[in-house]
């Protein structure tokens, strides 16, 4: 009967730490899952935000970029419609001067 108890109690014993062995390797191999899954994806937004920076900045460049333009075409125009009152100016003065000399 002893033998019989404790052949049991061996085989218990046995198959509990194989058991035991067997969980620690799938909860290890769970914890590297996680582990990596949480790398993975630190590293996927890490690139999200890389790009959405990179797409604000080009953004930013593109809206410079138009307002040097309007700012530009802004002071070309100011500066024709300033020619063309100086030439009006100057042919109406000359207009006048004409006909100052006509009439003396």
């Amino acid at each position: 009967m002893k033998k019989l108890i404790l052949s049991s109690v061996l085989v218990l014993a046995l198959s509990l730490s194989f058991t035991s062995c067997r969980e620690k390797k799938e909860a290890d191999k769970a914890e590297d899952t996680k582990e990596a899954t949480v790398e993975e994806t630190t590293e996927a937004a890490e690139e999200v935000v890389a790009d959405s920076i990179g797409t604000v900045e080009g953004a930013i460049d593109d809206a410079k970029e138009a307002v040097e333009g309007a700012v530009d075409d802004a002071k070309e125009a100011a500066e024709e419609v300033v020619d063309d009152a100086k030439e009006k100016a100057a042919n109406e003065l000359e207009k006048a001067a004409a006909k100052l000399k006509k009439d003396n």
